[in-house]
C-alpha cells in the first residue's frame, strides 16, 4: 500500500471521527518498516495526540485455552454495555511470507460484524515473543478513534508477556481446567505479572475441574509477594465460560474495580508514565541499532572491524570501542 504525505495528513481527522477504514489504513502505515512510512506515521501520531485514553487489557494463555472464543464473548458483552472495543490480535508470522497464520478475525465472526468493534490481526513479524513492534502505536490509533477498551491478544505464554505488560493497564492470564500439578508448568514470572487469572471452559463436564483449578491458582497467588499496585483480594483467580458466556460480567466488574482503585491511588497514571519512558528509551535503542544496518559507511566499518576480530587482528572489546567511537562522530 502506498501513502502520500497528503493522504497521511488526511487520516488524522478521519480517525478522530471514528472512521474504521482510515483506522485500518493508519495501522498499516505504522506497521510499515519503510523509512518514509515511519516518518509519516510519526507525524500522524503527533497530530492525533494522546488526549483520548482507553482501558488497555493484555490477554494471554497457552494455545488451545480458548483466547479467541473468550475475546469474542467478552467483546460482545462489552459492546452490549455500550462500549467500543478494539482487538489487536498478534498472530505468529509465516516464516515464508511473513503473513499471519492463525487469522483471528475469521475466528471472531460475531464480533467482527459489530459496528462498535474493530479487530485487527497483525503478523508478529518475528518480533521477540510474537508481539508486533508497532502494537503500542496501533493502541494509540484505536484510542484516537474513540475505542474505550483495547484488548491485546498475544501468541502464548512466553517472553511476549513482558512486552504486553509494558503497554497495557491490566494483564489477564487465561488458563484451562487442569490438575494441580499443571501449576508447575506456569512460570512464576508470568504469575507475578498477572492481575487476574481466568480459568476458562468452566462449563459442562469440565466445570468441577475448572473450579478446582481456580482454587489451585487462588492459593498460589496468595503465596506471592504483595504488590503495591494491588488492593486487597488482588491478584485473583476467577472461573469463566466463554462458550456458555458465564462469569464474564463478574470478571469485567473485577477489572473495572481494579482499574478504578489504581486510578484513585495514583498507580494508574504513574504506570502509564513509566511505560511512556520505557518505549521512548526502546525507540532510541532501536534507532541506534538500525544505523548499523541502514548507514552504508557505518555498515562497512562494522564489517571491516568484524573481519579484523575474526582474523585475530584485534580484540573484540577494542573493536567494539572503536565502533562506538565512530557512531559518536
Amino acid at each position: 500500500m502506498t501513502f502520500s504525505p497528503e493522504t497521511a495528513a488526511d487520516l488524522a481527522p478521519r480517525i478522530l471521527a471514528g472512521e474504521r477504514r482510515a483506522l485500518a489504513r493508519a495501522i498499516t502505515l505504522v506497521e510499515s518498516g519503510r523509512a518514509d512510512h515511519r516518518a509519516q506515521a510519526t507525524a500522524l501520531l503527533d497530530r492525533l495526540g494522546t488526549a483520548k485514553k482507553a482501558l488497555r487489557i493484555g490477554l494471554s494463555g497457552t494455545p488451545g485455552v480458548g483466547k479467541s472464543t473468550f475475546i469474542e464473548s467478552f467483546g460482545m458483552m462489552l459492546v452490549g454495555q455500550g462500549h467500543r472495543v478494539a482487538v489487536l490480535a498478534v498472530d505468529p508470522s509465516s516464516a515464508r511470507s511473513g503473513g499471519s497464520i492463525l487469522g483471528d478475525k475469521t475466528r471472531m465472526e460475531r464480533l467482527s460484524r459489530e459496528p462498535a468493534a474493530f479487530i485487527r490481526p497483525s503478523p508478529s513479524q518475528a518480533q521477540l515473543g510474537g508481539v508486533a513492534r508497532r502494537t503500542r502505536e496501533a493502541v494509540s490509533l484505536c484510542e484516537a478513534a474513540g475505542f474505550d477498551v483495547v484488548l491485546i491478544e498475544t501468541v502464548g505464554v512466553g517472553q511476549s508477556e513482558t512486552l504486553v505488560a509494558e503497554m497495557t493497564d491490566l494483564f489477564i492470564l487465561l488458563m484451562a481446567p487442569a490438575g494441580g500439578d499443571e501449576l508447575q508448568g506456569v512460570k512464576r514470572g508470568i504469575m507475578e505479572m498477572a492481575d487476574m487469572i481466568l480459568v476458562n471452559k468452566a462449563d459442562g463436564d469440565l466445570k468441577p475441574a475448572a473450579l478446582r483449578t481456580m482454587a489451585d491458582y487462588a492459593g498460589a497467588l496468595r503465596l506471592l509477594r504483595r504488590r503495591p499496585q494491588d488492593p486487597e483480594g488482588f491478584p485473583k483467580a476467577v472461573a469463566v465460560s466463554a462458550l456458555a458466556e458465564e462469569g464474564l460480567k463478574t470478571a469485567w466488574e473485577d477489572m473495572q474495580a481494579l482499574a478504578a482503585w489504581r486510578r484513585a491511588q495514583g498507580h494508574f497514571d504513574r504506570r502509564r508514565a513509566e511505560q511512556a519512558r520505557h518505549w521512548f528509551e526502546t525507540e532510541v535503542r532501536e534507532g541506534l541499532l538500525a544505523r548499523l544496518v541502514t548507514d552504508p559507511a557505518i555498515r562497512a566499518r562494522m564489517q571491516a572491524l568484524g573481519s579484523a576480530v575474526a582474523a585475530g587482528q584485534t580484540a573484540p572489546a577494542v573493536a567494539a570501542a572503536e565502533m562506538l567511537a565512530a557512531l559518536q562522530r
